[in-house]
């Protein structure tokens, strides 16, 4: 039975039997009767290790029996076992080799938080957007079929683990086609953590999965695949019969009309049941789909009652006498951009009732919660499924109503078709609210905003625009609102500077920005949340600095006189060089036949590995020492 803990412990908890298993290998060679007590001790120093790191908590500790489980009953890592997102994987880093490495993971030179090809052999695709296991695993299995046809060995296992959440996403749907067409043997485990399933976990459906799961079961199935072809007359009957028998007990039908066999829904935190059925659901020839309940934050009763609310969790501090616990600091009474989204989406929403506001999944993350609850008919979460998101705005906008797309920046680019074909070629009137917009600290280049600017600027009829502060984040997105056609709105992950927000809403002139300081020979154009740094920087060097606000279009008579003025134009932006304003900027001067010595900062040709924030703005050189030292040694050359 799972030990459920009420506190996260701030000391090492005392695990003799984990500390034995540096290998899925040495996991294998226990008896089973002792992975209990490994799941148990695996749970107890997940939540001590994350409460000393931080990071991703209540699903992996929903899968603790299960990933123990798959390691157990295959051959990893030459079997292959692909994770979907990577949420869950803390279990998985801990069973295979990396167990003391998880205090530093989402840290500057730690363990990545998600899987990582280059970090482990057990990790054989690297993850962290949403629905990608079904196909990177599929490719797995086309691959490995290739090789046992050329060397008569059998074939090693691939197996994709997928949440119910992930399932939602298209792009799994495209996978799960595929599989089935395919048709190679390949285990696809639906790890589903909705309760509403739970009354079909009991005995009766227990039964018929291990009966389903069995050698007896299955030689009877590929029986009576021989009896229809030897009589085709009874085909119909049999077929019937049999999927009858299924759908008493199991919503598993519409897998087996697409060809998978399906198995479940089984109890994902009964280690026995789960042994038994993978070891069984080896000998199956095709793709099975395994169906697996188990619960989000198991183990821990704080996160069992509040699954949304313990998805991740901040490092624990642990004071002492000499150390006290910190007291709550100014910035962290700041408003998150992502709350001032929030609350002027339910200040417009009061007035416009042609409002509908859209998010993939992501109300809670983009603030979105309260508008959801005061304005219901507004709202809709189309779960993980971004093309579909912006594809529903477009259509929303024909009925002449004003849609509200709220998207993570690293999330757009799965909907970049969308965006282009279905609202910016007709023009049409979409707000795209554009969160995370450049580095987002820990959770790494999977989840970095890095490339938005350089996407959209390329596209006609984007209107595309840069808060520099809290207040400017609100009037911009009054700005795009009232802006007949489409417009973006970017802003970053977490606190801006702490200006004053006016809760009066201003339409900015489109394509103006503002002057900030005025300096000599030097002007740093500044495009988003880096103004403070330009501005300091703007104070040691005597430069002019402007908040240019507006990245398309480019406010050309603010470039006019900037350019006149002085010798050398530095561009600055928390996105991709490559495409990105600065490359506008120079796109505008070569167009205009403008002579003047420009320095592009931003964000290096390289990913961006997880760190804090301020640490990966001193690796892409946007920290003001780097500014400083760059923009001197640019002027030597000018």
């Amino acid at each position: 039975m799972t030990t459920t803990y009420s506190d996260i412990p701030l000391t090492r908890p005392a695990t003799p039997l984990l500390d034995r298993i540096d290998s899925p290998a040495q996991l294998r060679a226990l008896p089973e009767s002792e992975l209990e007590q490994v799941a148990d001790e695996l749970r107890a120093y997940l939540l001590y290790s994350v409460g000393q790191s931080g990071g991703h908590f209540g699903a992996g500790l929903g899968v603790v029996e299960l990933t123990i489980a798959l390691h157990y009953a295959f051959n990893t890592p030459d079997d292959r076992l692909v994770w979907d997102v990577g949420h869950q994987t803390y279990p998985h880093k801990i069973l295979t080799g990396r167990r003391e490495e998880l205090l530093t993971i989402r840290h500057r030179d730690g363990l990545a938080g998600f899987p990582n090809r280059s970090e482990s052999e057990y990790d054989p695709f690297g993850v962290g957007h949403s629905s990608t296991s079904l196909s990177a695993a599929l490719g797995m299995a086309i691959g490995s079929a290739m090789d046992q046809n050329l060397d008569g060995q059998p074939g090693r296992r691939c197996v994709a683990v997928i949440g119910d959440g992930a399932m939602t996403a298209g792009m799994a749907f495209e996978a799960i086609n595929h599989i089935a067409h395919v048709d190679l043997d390949m285990l696809v485990v639906l790890n589903d953590n909705n309760m509403s399933i739970s009354k079909s976990v009991g005995g009766l459906a227990t039964y018929f999965s291990k009966l389903w799961s069995s050698k007896l079961y299955n030689l009877f199935r590929e029986s009576t695949k021989t009896l229809l072809k030897a009589f085709p007359s009874t085909s119909g009957l049999v077929r019937k019969t049999e999927e009858l028998m299924k759908a008493l007990v199991a919503p598993g039908i519409v897998f087996e009309e697409l060809g998978f066999t399906y198995i479940g829904p089984i109890d994902g935190h009964n280690i026995p049941l789960l042994v038994h059925t993978l070891e069984n659901l080896k000998q199956v020839t095709g793709p099975v789909l395994l169906h697996v309940a188990t619960q989000k934050g198991k183990g821990f009763s704080p996160a069992e009652e509040d699954p949304i609310g313990y998805h991740a969790l901040n490092k624990i501090p642990t004071p002492t006498r000499e150390t006290p616990a910190p007291q709550p600091s100014d910035a962290s009474k700041q408003p998150k951009y992502q709350q001032i989204f929030g609350d002027w989406l339910c200040d417009m929403a009061a007035d416009h009732p042609e409002l509908i506001a859209i998010t993939p999944a992501m109300s809670e993350g983009s603030g979105m919660v309260e508008f959801a609850e005061r304005f219901p008919q507004q709202f809709h979460d189309v779960a993980i499924a971004e093309q579909h998101a912006v594809t529903l705005a477009a259509g929303i906008a024909c009925e002449g109503k004003k849609p509200v797309v709220a998207i993570y920046s690293t999330f757009l680019q799965r909907a970049y078709d969308q965006l282009i074909h279905d609202v910016a070629l007709q023009n049409l009137d979409v707000l795209f609210a554009i969160d995370r917009a450049g580095l987002v600290g820990e959770d790494g280049a999977t989840h970095a905003g890095s490339f938005d600017i350089s996407f959209m600027r390329c596209i006609p009829n984007m209107v595309i625009m840069a808060p520099a502060d809290e207040n400017e984040a609100r009037q911009m997105l009054y700005t795009g609102y009232i802006h007949i056609g489409p417009a973006a709105v970017r802003y970053p992950r977490g606190t801006g500077p702490g200006v004053t927000i006016e809760q009066a809403m201003t339409a900015l002139p489109i394509g103006k920005g503002r002057l900030s300081r005025q300096g000599q020979q030097v002007a740093i154009l500044n495009f988003g949340a880096l103004l403070p740094t330009a501005l300091s920087v703007g104070e040691e060097l005597d430069a002019s600095v402007a908040d240019m606000r507006f990245i398309k279009p480019l406010d050309t008579e603010l470039l006019d006189q900037l350019a006149a003025d002085h010798t050398l134009i530095v561009t600055l932006e928390e996105n991709a060089i490559a495409g990105g304003a600065g490359a506008g900027v120079s796109e505008y001067f070569a167009q205009r036949g403008i002579v003047v010595a420009v320095l592009h900062l931003g964000l290096p040709d390289i990913f961006i590995d997880h760190a804090t924030h301020d640490a990966q703005i001193v690796t892409a050189g946007l920290d003001e020492a780097t500014i400083s030292e760059r923009i001197k040694a640019r002027l030597l050359k000018t």
